[in-house]
């Protein structure tokens, strides 16, 4: 099944939006690169509080009556994911038809995974593991590549996406817990014709791991929901010819009049992305980067602090989210017009490897509901200055300058 096909009776509600220009030749271009519509009539709930989206997830998953698709890049059953678990258990044993995926090695590397396994085997829902490596099954795939989509859609009327991973917020990790270090995320919860959409991904990926057509499900086509957001969603990764996220970040921030906010863990910029947000900050747009103070992994973070030089020389205000959180949320906007935020890092592993899903939003409502997130996020952070960084020791710009050299690896 391709993208197209599965949403090709969605004419009806395809958005005739008016907007601004630019605005709308981003959603051309996001058509034109994952086949996906723009769609009016939609409500957007964000969930910044991790066991809020946790919550919210369990409370619809216990009121599903046909189907749950369910895939992100880790799972874990845990504390804080037990609830959400259990709902899916009795949902499939209620008759729902529960499809869970994961992805193969960023799974296999968190602590309990042979008990998710065995409670996976044990239950009647349907699950695999994304791009499996496993010789002894004669199961090959490429080792770099990830599915790292976070997506949950339950009846087809309801979905949530974001940047959280379903584990709880130490990754089940002693060293984690004993320094309180927790991730930071973001995840939204949408109605409206925007979950078929979404369902369409999980669909594609589905049939790549299975060869089970899902397309009797995507037939449905859920009212508009009490909401005027338009959205978009925007799948990316290996499948597509091109970078579809690089290209609409790009585009984006190239069109920029007053201001863009940017928050990415990773960091880790090709030169096309440098230069349009540093072109951007020096033609006079107000450019702030929201990052972790200190990051998870210790190539990439120091990778990423190679570029806060060329970032603030231009004029980028960075702000770094006190330790020792870590903060994993991933969304951007644009002036008072555009909202992005999904699973996608801006760093090459996200553009090159990783199979990503993004959600453009329009309308000044949902940017202002975003900024009040970043709001919280400046609050808790400490702006980054260039005199201060400036005198680092030699031997951290040494790290940083050989961490850079391994970026397209990493």
């Amino acid at each position: 099944m391709r993208i197209r096909a599965g949403t090709s009776h969605m004419a009806a509600v395809e958005s005739d939006y008016n907007g601004p220009e630019w605005v709308a030749s981003a959603a051309e271009l996001n058509k034109t690169l994952g086949s996906l519509p723009m769609v009016d009539g939609n409500s957007i709930d964000l969930l910044p509080g991790y066991p809020d989206s946790i919550k919210a997830m369990t409370a619809a998953v216990r009121e599903a009556k046909v189907f749950v698709n369910a895939e992100f890049y880790i799972m874990s059953t845990d504390h804080v994911t037990d609830d959400l678990f259990t709902a899916l258990e009795e949902a499939a044993d209620r008759g729902v038809e529960v499809r869970v995926l994961f992805d193969h090695l960023g799974t296999l590397r968190i602590k309990g995974y042979r008990k998710l396994i065995a409670r996976l085997k044990a239950s009647k829902i349907h699950w695999r593991p994304m791009l499996p490596l496993n010789p002894f099954h004669r199961q090959w795939r490429r080792p770099d590549l990830r599915n790292h989509r976070k997506i949950m859609v339950i009846d087809g009327d309801i979905a949530f996406t974001g940047s959280q991973n379903l584990i709880e917020p130490s990754y089940n990790n002693p060293r984690h817990r004993k320094v309180g270090r927790e991730w930071v995320e973001l995840m939204a919860c949408m109605r409206g014709p925007i979950v078929t959409t979404l369902n369409v991904v999980f669909a594609t990926d589905w049939l790549s791991e299975t060869d089970e057509s899902l397309e009797a499900q995507l037939a449905h086509q859920p009212a508009p929901a009490p909401g005027n957001i338009t959205a978009q969603a925007v799948p990316s990764g290996p499948g597509f010819v091109t970078e579809n996220n690089l290209r609409l970040f790009n585009t984006l921030i190239y069109s920029a009049q007053h201001r863009i906010s940017i928050c990415s863990p990773y960091f880790v910029p090709d030169d096309s992305l440098l230069y349009a947000v540093t072109t951007a900050a020096q033609r006079g747009v107000d450019v702030e980067l929201f990052v972790s103070e200190k990051g998870d992994q210790f190539l990439v973070h120091h990778a990423q602090r190679s570029y806060y030089e060329a970032l603030l020389e231009a004029g980028v205000r960075i702000y770094l989210y006190k330790a020792p959180f870590v903060l994993h949320a991933k969304h951007f906007t644009i002036d008072d017009e555009v909202a992005v935020l999904g699973s996608s890092n801006m760093d090459m592993r996200s553009f090159s490897l990783n199979l990503e899903v993004s959600v453009m939003l329009l309308g000044e409502d949902i940017v202002n509901r975003m900024r009040s997130v970043e709001d919280t996020y400046r609050d808790i952070s400490h702006e980054l200055k260039i005199d201060d960084w400036m005198q680092r020791p030699m031997g951290v710009k040494y790290v940083d300058n050989v961490a850079r050299l391994t970026a397209t690896l990493q």
